[in-house]
């Protein structure tokens, strides 16, 4: 193609969305936004976004009214909105500003919080949105702000670089058109993929020759699917080995020219990011259920009394008597104007049975509790230099309720760093540094050797498996610069280059060949350089690769040594190479392949054939056939290498260990034993994921593995499949589903489920019309995972990865669900679980930012869920239980009293006492309990994970607990009420014979309310610090130093009319004193009872814990 003809490129990418038949219209691309001059055709321009990404919620003008709108939508904060208007509106018992403050404290609190982490979102996206770009244009490079790139620019990207959109690659520095390139933020694989320039443009390498294209590029409009092959070709065949992703990076190729075809929030990685929505925890939702019912008893009480009331004043004489005559305007309104006004008056007067400081102490408790996570040392890492970080704190609780864990494999539970073991050629084991040409070498005591002096027949084997190892592979040699300047290849300088690779296996094969004394050095001019144990170079032409592909699980080469002999040299899978043997000893190698796969190595077998020339000549003729073929060529490449890749000789095996994180194994099975179960979300390769599955201990030994793959469906169909495995999982079981926390019998099969990314598709799809069963799909999904002990899925994308986490949201259980994850990939699924949580791991901080928290290792996860979370929930649980108990303490007297008083609306308590009682006198105990309440040591907590069990699925904000704190504070309301009544029936009740009003009944009772409320908490503390008994006692006596203060006593100036002397006066009196003893012992006597019945008769496992220390401190005193 000449510079300055018209070329016409048709690209044509199909993509669809797991579930979704969602087929729309091709976008045309002009290169360069070179229009077709007039005439030629009809050119109607297009509209697209510009590039700049958008991850904040709110912008400058909606903050105010977009903010509000999402905090009155929570009942509690319209209700108290609602309270406060009445208040305003009408004259009622007490002031607005007892409703009106804590309200206003609450919104703005919230309204600051949420607004500093929107502003740090706007931070980052400015920061991304205005990193600067390489843009070509008339022939001259020239740069721009990453958000005013459009859709047909042609951007050069140099090494290291980031792509900022979705491109086409048009050309490269490299000859051959190639360009390496790292997907970890996308799919979190952090080895090289190589990408493909179109063919007709590969040859333009400089600014000029590219600006000269005159090119058009028919697409798809932008699709969030990362894995789908192009499925339709023209003109020039293109794939999705041609499309860049925005978020990849270049390596190992100086500079790219590609044209921008997809922008900003059309880029597939906008298109994988799931909207940010408020999470709201499972103990708000409870606390919003008991609000609602704790408003229907307020509404009650009011309409009872207000009834009451009109009863009341039937009598003419008490609705209007004479020491209260009604004006005119009085008499003449309507009665049901005056009964709704008297309604709205009782509920002014009851509304502090909703806990409107409840809000308020629960927003500090988990602001400030959050920062237990972050201080603590135990989840600090040195490599890093940090801790964990919490970037909400509305989830701590959660953290204590989570049922499943969907985890990321690399990169989350791997370092994604492989490792070379050992191998086996004929039977000997050869293990770098240990054993080597048949020689034991120092540290090699403990192999299991078969035979130590290979025969020459073995010795020839040997090096034959040394060469495939060097040779079948697709490794680049990186060479860095040293010190001084000068490149040094790695036969010169072993510490300036280094293997890269699409898969991290291949590079840790050759240097573990390397190591046993085969070095590849690179790849010249089409041929293959080794150098062997005797420091020769040896080199081979290399004539064809068949890839790697994951149907036939292995990969081969076809090269030509200086001798001119011919080899097929081939590795794959045991399962795909062992068929397709006959010779070598296979018995050996098969038995040394299953004993590193029990050890939960990643195992491959190495297999030759020699070549005749006419043999390799009927190769070329069926791979240049399958190659060149317009219809199926995938079909018939795949038939061509079944025929190549046949009647090999075994060579021998290889062990590669993926390097766990440290303690993953450990942590996911401390997670099992608590009750969780754990999915493995991975973009990865199937047997890749699997391996690190049995390493981490996620499948077990005795684990049946069910596949629910693409292979599988290929040979029956999704209906079939899906229905028998059904009912595997559920002959043994019968009807019965494995019960999330019932832990693992003995008794039953431990099934693993495997399920890869375009079978989940299908399974998604939506019911066609008419169909019966379609529909069925994701229930007989889900029924086969509820009976799974382990799932894990592969070649995920990232909203597929999201779709499952949904998936399971919305399962009838609606379990509480984990994701955790460390690259851009794992954002959706980490934004859509109920607790997110971010690794901050070698693929960029994207996961750790979107997070709820992030954490600088998977095993910090443990201390995270098993102590945090299980403090966190514990103290939440007692503070929400205990606020009602409390206010119902309070206000069920005041109701009482109404039917004493004439139904008059006269508070039974001053007004100091009502608005300090939930700020001042019960606040501080119940927040400190919250923050530093420990039932267990956290070391136990730690060893014993089944006692998250004991708190699982909301336990302690059920139904029945709710009901029993209700009547316990139902009982103690009456025992005060009708206690301090009856003692009260003695009208010479002082030394004086004085008489006492009712101010000073309403302070006995208001007293003893006190010290029963904050005794009881007391009572149910079981960590003790100087802290707790400074503000337990502290608030006792601030109580009652302030009610001498209230009275005038101390500060003779303070005298308040009505409550004058009244507090003195009734602690003057001896049988005061004996009824605050007495009431206050018959208030706190059920709920001893109960808690020792309890724990006698139906401990919990944390109460037998709590017994067993209890007895152990005993006994180290004696």
């Amino acid at each position: 193609i000449n510079n300055h003809s018209s070329l016409c490129v048709c690209f044509s990418f199909s993509l669809q969305c797991a579930g979704e038949e969602n087929w729309v219209d091709s976008r045309t691309v002009y290169i360069g936004h070179k229009v077709p001059p007039p005439g030629t055709e009809a050119y109607i321009p297009q509209r697209y976004p510009d590039n700049r990404i958008v991850s904040s919620k709110y912008t400058f003008w909606n903050f105010i009214p977009k903010n509000l709108f999402e905090q009155f939508r929570r009942i509690a904060n319209f209700y108290f909105l609602i309270i406060f208007l009445v208040q305003l509106i009408i004259d009622t018992p007490t002031s607005p500003i007892t409703s009106g403050l804590p309200l206003f404290f609450v919104i703005t609190v919230t309204a600051i919080k949420q607004g500093y982490e929107d502003w740090l979102r706007h931070k980052a996206d400015n920061a991304i949105n205005q990193c600067p770009v390489h843009v070509v244009q008339h022939g001259k490079v020239v740069r721009k702000q990453s958000r005013k790139l459009q859709v047909g620019d042609v951007v050069l990207v140099k090494e290291d670089e980031t792509f900022p959109c979705d491109l086409i690659l048009l050309s490269t520095s490299r000859d051959d058109g190639t360009c390496f390139v790292t997907t970890a933020s996308l799919d979190g694989e952090s080895s090289h993929k190589t990408y493909y320039a179109v063919q007709d443009t590969k040859a333009f390498n400089t600014e000029e020759e590219v600006d000269t294209i005159q090119a058009t590029i028919e697409c798809e409009q932008p699709q969030p699917d990362l894995y789908k092959r192009s499925s339709t070709f023209s003109d020039v065949p293109l794939g999705s080995e041609n499309l860049l992703l925005r978020g990849a990076t270049l390596k190992n190729t100086e500079y790219i020219y590609a044209v921008a075809i997809y922008t900003g929030m059309e880029t597939k990685m906008a298109l994988n990011y799931q909207s940010k929505s408020q999470k709201r925890s499972a103990v708000e939702k409870s606390m919003n259920a008991y609000l609602i019912v704790y408003l229907c008893i307020l509404i009650s009480k009011a309409l009872i009394n207000t009834v009451f009331k009109y009863v009341w004043q039937a009598d003419p004489n008490r609705d209007e008597p004479w020491y209260n005559q009604k004006t005119e305007t009085e008499r003449q309104r309507h009665i049901l104007i005056r009964a709704f006004t008297d309604f709205l008056a009782f509920m002014v007067l009851f509304n502090y049975i909703i806990p409107v400081s409840m809000y308020v102490t629960v927003e500090m408790q988990k602001f400030l509790g959050s920062y237990f996570i972050s201080w603590d040392d135990e989840m600090f890492d040195e490599e890093l230099g940090e801790g964990a970080l919490v970037n909400t704190s509305d989830l701590n609780e959660e953290l204590g309720q989570v049922e499943y864990v969907f985890t990321d494999k690399t990169g989350t539970l791997t370092e994604n760093n492989m490792e070379f073991i050992e191998c086996c050629v004929d039977g000997h084991v050869y293990v770098p540094h240990a054993i080597c040409n048949g020689q034991i070498m120092s540290g090699a005591s403990s192999i299991d050797m078969i035979d130590s002096s290979p025969s020459a027949e073995g010795k020839e084997h040997e090096e034959l498996f040394f060469r495939a190892l060097c040779l079948c592979h697709t490794v680049q040699v990186k060479e860095e610069e040293t010190v001084d300047g000068i490149k040094r290849g790695i036969h010169q300088g072993k510490a300036t280059s280094f293997y890269i690779s699409s898969s991290p296996d291949e590079v840790a094969l050759v240097e573990g060949m390397k190591r046993l004394g085969f070095t590849y050095l690179r790849l010249k001019d089409n041929h293959m350089e080794i150098l062997n144990r005797e420091d020769e170079i040896e080199r081979f032409e290399l004539l064809e690769v068949l890839n790697f592909d994951s149907v036939r699980r292995r990969m081969s080469v076809i090269v030509r040594s200086n001798s001119g002999e011919l080899y097929l040299f081939c590795k794959g899978a045991d399962s795909s190479i062992f068929p397709r043997v006959i010779s070598g000893k296979v018995d050996q190698v098969r038995a040394r392949v299953e004993h590193n796969a029990v050890e939960g190595l990643r195992t491959l077998c190495v297999a030759y054939k020699r070549l005749s020339r006419e043999e390799y000549e009927q190769v070329c003729h069926l791979l240049s056939s399958a190659k060149l073929a317009l219809q199926d060529r995938d079909k018939k490449l795949a038939e061509a290498y079944d025929v190549i890749e046949r009647d090999f000789i075994l060579l021998g095996a290889t062990a590669v260990e993926d390097r766990l994180q440290d303690k993953a194994a450990d942590t996911i099975e401390s997670l099992h034993k608590a009750g969780m179960k754990v999915w493995v979300l991975t973009g990865d390769k199937m047997e890749t994921a699997a391996a690190t599955c049995y390493a981490s201990k996620l499948f077990r030994r005795n684990t049946q593995i069910l596949e629910l793959t693409t292979k599988r469906t290929e040979e029956q169909s999704l209906h079939d499949v899906l229905f028998d495995l059904s009912r595997t999982v559920l002959r043994q079981h019968g009807s019965m589903t494995r019960d999330t926390f019932s832990g693992l019998s003995s008794d039953f099969q431990d099934y693993g489920l495997i399920i890869d990314g375009a079978t989940l598709s299908a399974v998604m799809k939506p019911a066609q019309e008419g169909s019966g069963t379609g529909g069925n799909y994701k229930e007989i999904f889900l029924e086969i995972c509820r009976n799974c002990s382990a799932v894990l899925c592969c070649r995920m994308a990232p909203l597929q990865k999201a779709q499952i986490v949904k998936l399971i949201k919305a399962s009838k259980e609606h379990p509480i669900t984990l994701a955790i994850g460390d690259g851009a990939n794992d954002v959706s699924m980490i934004l859509e679980a109920h607790v997110g949580i971010g690794i901050m791991g070698k693929e960029g901080r994207q996961a750790a930012r979107n997070s709820d928290y992030a954490i600088p290792k998977f095993k910090h996860l443990k201390k995270m869920l098993l102590v945090h979370g299980h403090y966190y929930y514990i103290r939440i649980s007692e503070l929400v239980q205990y606020f009602f108990y409390k206010n119902v303490c309070f206000i069920f007297p005041q109701f009482l009293y109404q039917f004493f008083c004439g139904f008059s609306q006269q508070p039974l308590y001053d007004t100091a006492y009502l608005t300090l009682y939930n700020i001042s006198f019960t606040s501080l105990p119940i927040l400190l309990y919250s923050l530093i309440e420990q039932h267990i040591n956290m070391d136990i907590l730690k060893r014993d994970p089944s006692l998250y069990r004991d708190i699982a699925k909301n336990s302690l904000l059920q139904w029945p607990i709710f009901v029993y704190w209700t009547f316990l504070g139902v009982f103690d309301a009456v025992v005060f009420f009708f206690g301090a009544f009856f003692l009260f029936d003695n009208t010479t009740f002082t030394s004086n014979g004085q008489m006492f009003g009712n101010w000073t009944f309403g302070t006995l009772v208001f007293t003893v309310l006190v010290f029963t409320v904050t005794l009881k908490l007391a009572l149910d503390t079981h960590y003790w610090t100087w802290i707790n008994h400074f503000v337990i006692w502290g608030s006792l006596l601030f109580y009652v130093i302030f009610s001498l203060l209230w009275g005038g006593i101390i500060w003779p100036f303070l005298n308040y009319q009505r409550m004058y002397y009244v507090f003195m006066q009734m602690l003057a009196s001896g049988p005061a004193w004996l009824s605050i003893i007495l009431l206050i012992m018959v208030s706190l006597l059920p709920d001893v009872v109960k808690k020792v019945l309890c724990r006698a008769l139906w401990p919990t496992t944390t109460e037998r814990i709590q017994v067993c220390l209890l007895m152990l401190v005993q006994y180290v005193h004696v």
